[in-house]
């Protein structure tokens, strides 16, 4: 038998059981892509993440990221919720922010006091979303034409398509058809008239095995570069999200120089041992 020292940390949340939990296995080089795979469908949490040495010089470690459907090559919950249980164990970085290696190359995340924040990478896929899938979304979403204010990719590594909507309350009303969604991934965003948020995020994930994710750092990113970048969105802003799930994430987006940040609070709610059969 094989032990790795393992955390469970609650993301985007200040207090635990509010956020995103992400499962976090310690020093798992030893591990197969298999018992990797087999791990994150047991826990059958929307990310479960396995630490490594890196491969690169310029890196402070290596995160590998799996859905219970398979592996991500970037998730922005399980960046900061792996950093945060790293740094806890006592991880140390090279530099003044710490950099993940990860499927989607090297990610910078910066310290804030008790907030992490990491750097969007690049946009996989962004521009225009072809009617006709924007037709299948619609109708999946119970949404009349219409209520789309604007829609784009967002593809960071899940596969996002955004979508604005008129408000909050049109964000939280939307019941979606799982069957009808199929393996498509969608993001949808409104504005919050007040409150401690400015926009009201929802992610629908069927395809990973999670229909609906409760705090979703890359869709944020993605929706950041978009919004931001597109100038509807202000330099600076919280997202919330989980709502409809009894979650209170709070996720803060801005722009520094050129870059997009997503950041928000993490919390440890469970550290322990974590026993694997060879």
């Amino acid at each position: 038998m094989s032990e790795f020292a393992f955390r469970q940390v609650d993301v985007f949340s200040a207090d635990s059981l509010l956020g995103n939990p992400v499962a976090v296995v310690h020093g798992a080089d030893a591990l197969t892509d298999a018992q990797m795979a087999q791990f994150a469908r047991w826990t059958n949490l929307s990310e479960t993440t396995f630490l490594l040495k890196p491969t690169v010089e310029s890196a402070d470690y290596r995160l590998r990221i799996f859905t219970p459907a398979g592996e991500l090559p970037f998730a922005g919950h399980p960046t900061l919720g792996s950093c945060h249980a790293w740094l806890e164990a006592g991880g140390r970085s090279r530099g003044e922010r710490v950099v993940q290696e990860c499927g989607a190359g090297l990610v910078s995340v910066r310290r804030d006091g008790e907030v992490l924040a990491f750097s969007a990478p690049a946009l996989r896929r962004s521009g225009a979303v072809d009617p006709a899938v924007l037709w299948r979304i619609a109708a999946a979403l119970g949404l009349e034409e219409g209520e789309i204010r604007a829609s784009n990719w967002v593809d960071n590594g899940p596969g996002f398509v955004g979508l604005l909507l008129s408000s909050r309350e049109r964000v939280l009303s939307v019941v979606p058809d799982y069957g009808a969604l199929g393996d498509m991934q969608v993001g949808l965003i409104g504005p919050w008239e007040d409150g401690d948020a400015q926009y009201e995020v929802r992610a629908f994930v069927p395809g990973e095995g999670i229909p609906e994710d409760p705090v979703t750092g890359s869709l944020n990113a993605g929706l950041g570069q978009w919004l931001i970048g597109a100038g509807i969105a202000p330099e600076r802003y919280v997202a919330a999200q989980g709502t409809v799930l009894g979650r209170m994430g709070r996720v803060t987006v801005w722009r520094e120089g050129g870059d997009i940040w997503v950041g928000g609070h993490s919390v440890t709610c469970i550290v322990g041992r974590l026993t694997l059969q060879p």
